[in-house]
């Protein structure tokens, strides 16, 4: 067993600790980061034995424990269950190493409720990758940068970054190479944005320099694997031959769609594969599908490097066609058809109550504003329709950090965003951040500005010897076939003003700071092209929500009727909930809010409210007084009485009927219907209930039967009454 290794490290005045060699020992690698009192220990397992699949999974799974946070689960088995959209989300971003492993497990064991574990976790799958014997393009650090009253901050608290203007995870690799980037922000700068890259890329530097002493102290051998399959030079030469101005015709006919082109270099595949096998019989399908695959690819990247082409007739920094609806349906709250070439979304937006955005876990609180939904027909594919999936939930993810900043904090009810994709050909989630932009304007919602996003790709010629890069070229707006063939899925959205949102997927070791920076600014140039176009169809908000769209109002419930209108095990509130649909919450002691979904539920509700509550008319009676009660009902705690005729029955408890101690009213000889005399002493603080004595009144003092005048109710409609000349 190897012995214990670590290494401490500052990072802006912060201790991080590296360590192995103390858990999971059977583990190909092993790893344990801890800042402050959180900690994680992520491993990783590869099979020793080779696939014949040329497909190489890399799994990994991030899980949080309860423990960790020293939570019990609340579940009625009381333990973890499936995967929550938080760390299906962390699990993604440590995915995006995309190297050759089986199996990277992520286990949460501490945390302090200070620092965030997903980018201790990414650190960790560095470290353990670099410290076992599977050979990878390592190591990466990652930091988290925030951004408070304009100062750059590494892995900043939660405190901090509940008021930081950025959330940049970044993910670099030895010499200032950007691995993956990860980030919402609240409108900040495009300059403010790229210094955050900078600064975060120098600090993953330490971290990178921190695992490699590790490494360097256990004497890492990597193990000896099978070389990737490369295709037969000979096979491949002949592919040229036979193929190579076909699909050369076929990618720089413009007139093509996604589908023709597809069928076309389909066509042209299974032409080739069947003279490929005549010349070939001994050659593996596998080595015939592959050397097809590497001569279009090369095809297609030297358009693009050489000649500057595009398969659809574009420019490298056009846009394509982009056209735009709003108020698609009219019983919506809003709509919005949004399409960009032949990629297009429909999105829309519902208003609920604010109760119904509550969404709650164990380690963290999260809101799901936006959900995007991806069907088979979208890529003309045949598939179930199931419930949510990653790619789903990470796309919509984006997509809702692309929107947030610009929804107002006090707006009064939760939205949800649906985008629907109906057609797919490259970025539906910025796709969906158009969309979803129009439809909130579409909706009414006071939305600060518009948002629009945009995808760059980027084509790289490599070294062969060193494998830096020599040549590149970013595209704006990229196909699914340009993400395909390409090295990057750089996706960006904001506003005219800033940046809101931004992801970027490579598929290379690392790309240079300069790149990422050209990137950005070549985004910020085709977004504020997309504004000028969405702004032609809808410019700003509409003033007013429609006349479909849910209402609030507000009730001043008094604490004498409370029970009245709650009714008993809030019976009353679920009564009316189910027959109007309406939402009732509770705000204050006093004050109830009733969202409705539409107008006419409201209608229904306030309708009922009066059923309930007509025959609840309070007097105004004096602290002290003394006033003519009837028996309505017998009980053995005491007898219900009323002071005025609409007036619910109260109870007289037997403690109260007389100077003696009695067990039953039957011992005065009380009937149902009897007057008597009781003394009035206000409410109960506590649940508003009245007060009344019938004891007192045997003593020798004075007493003055007083006449029951002023009225005070319910008051619908959301005015709460300021004063009452009730001495209650």
């Amino acid at each position: 067993l190897s012995h214990i290794l670590c290494f401490r490290l500052f990072l802006s005045d912060r201790k991080m600790e590296l360590s192995s060699g103390k858990l999971a020992r059977f583990a190909d690698g092993s790893a344990v980061v801890q800042l402050g009192d959180t900690a994680v220990m992520v491993t990783a397992v590869s099979k020793t034995k080779p696939s014949a699949s040329q497909f190489m999974p890399l799994v990994v799974d991030y899980r949080q424990k309860a423990a960790a946070a020293g939570r019990i689960p609340t579940n009625y088995l009381r333990r973890e269950l499936g995967s929550t959209d938080k760390e299906i989300l962390t699990s993604r971003i440590i995915g995006r190493l995309e190297h050759f492993i089986d199996n990277i497990l992520c286990n949460l064991l501490a945390v302090d409720g200070v620092n965030d574990p997903d980018v201790l976790a990414i650190n960790g799958a560095s470290a353990a990758l670099a410290l076992s014997d599977i050979p990878w393009n390592g190591p990466i650090g990652a930091v988290r940068v925030g951004l408070v009253d304009g100062e750059t901050i590494i892995n900043p608290t939660r405190k901090q970054m509940s008021s930081s203007a950025l959330n940049l995870v970044i993910a670099g690799a030895p010499q200032n190479q950007v691995v993956m980037l990860e980030a919402s922000a609240e409108n900040i700068l495009q300059q403010d944005f790229c210094h955050a890259i900078k600064v975060g890329v120098k600090h993953t530097q330490q971290i990178i320099q921190g695992i490699q002493q590790l490494v360097k102290e256990q004497g890492v051998v990597k193990r000896t694997v099978q070389k990737l399959f490369v295709a037969p030079e000979e096979i491949v030469e002949c592919v040229k031959k036979l193929a190579f101005n076909k699909i050369y015709a076929v990618f720089t006919d413009s007139s093509h769609d996604k589908i023709s082109r597809d069928e076309a270099i389909n066509k042209i595949r299974l032409e080739t594969e069947e003279q490929l096998k005549e010349k070939f019989p001994e050659a593996e399908p596998y080595e015939i599908i592959e050397s097809f695959n590497m001569v279009s690819k090369d095809i297609f990247r030297n358009l693009v490097l050489n000649e500057y082409r595009r398969c659809d007739g574009r420019d490298l920094t056009s846009l394509r066609d982009i056209k735009c609806e709003v108020n698609m349906f009219k019983m919506l709250h809003g709509s919005a058809l949004f399409q960009r070439g032949q990629t297009q979304v429909l999105c829309t937006v519902t208003f609920d109550s604010l109760e119904s955005s509550v969404k709650s876990d164990l380690i963290s609180t999260a809101v799901r504003y936006v959900h995007l939904l991806f069907p088979p027909y979208a890529t003309n594919e045949i598939g179930k329709v199931t419930g949510m999936n990653r790619r789903e939930l990470g796309h919509g993810a984006l997509a809702e950090r692309a929107l947030k900043p610009i929804i107002p904090q006090d707006f009064p009810f939760t939205i949800r965003v649906t985008s629907e994709v109906l057609e797919s050909n490259g970025s539906s989630s910025m796709a969906s951040a158009c969309g979803g932009s129009l439809a909130l304007m579409d909706a009414g919602v006071p939305v600060s500005s518009a948002v629009a996003g945009v995808a760059i790709g980027l084509v790289t010629k490599c070294s062969v010897e060193k494998g830096d890069i020599e040549d590149y070229r970013l595209l704006t707006d990229i196909l699914g076939i340009e993400d395909y063939y390409g090295d990057m899925d750089f996706k960006m959205a904001g506003t005219n003003k800033g940046i809101t949102a931004l992801q970027a997927d490579l598929k290379l070791p690392g790309i240079p700071v300069k790149i990422v920076m050209e990137a950005i600014q070549q985004a910020t140039a085709a977004k504020r092209e997309i504004l000028q176009i969405m702004n032609q169809t809808l410019a700003k908000p509409r003033p007013n929500r429609k006349e479909s769209g849910p209402v609030v109002e507000t009730i001043h419930v008094p604490l004498s009727k409370r029970l009245r209108f709650v009714g008993p095990g809030a019976y009353n509130l679920k009564k009316l909930q189910a027959q109007t649909g309406v939402t009732v919450s509770q705000l204050d002691e006093e004050t109830y809010s009733v969202f409705a979904p539409t107008p006419s539920a409201m209608h229904e509700a306030r309708e009922f409210i009066r059923e309930i509550c007509k025959d609840d008319q309070e007097v105004n009676l004096e602290f002290g007084a003394v006033y003519t009660a009837t028996i309505t009902e017998i009980r053995d705690s005491g007898v219900m009485v009323k002071l005025y005729p609409n007036m619910t029955p109260v109870l007289l408890h037997n403690s109260q009927l007389d100077q003696r101690k009695i067990k039953h009213p039957s011992a005065l000889g009380l009937e149902v219907g009897q007057e008597i005399q009781v003394k009035y002493f206000g409410r109960d603080p506590t649940d508003g209930r009245m007060r009344l004595s019938r004891k007192i009144l045997q003593s020798p003092a004075t007493t003055v039967l007083k006449t029951l005048t002023d009225k005070n109710s319910i008051v619908l409609g959301g005015t709460v009454p300021q004063s009452s000349t009730s001495s209650q």
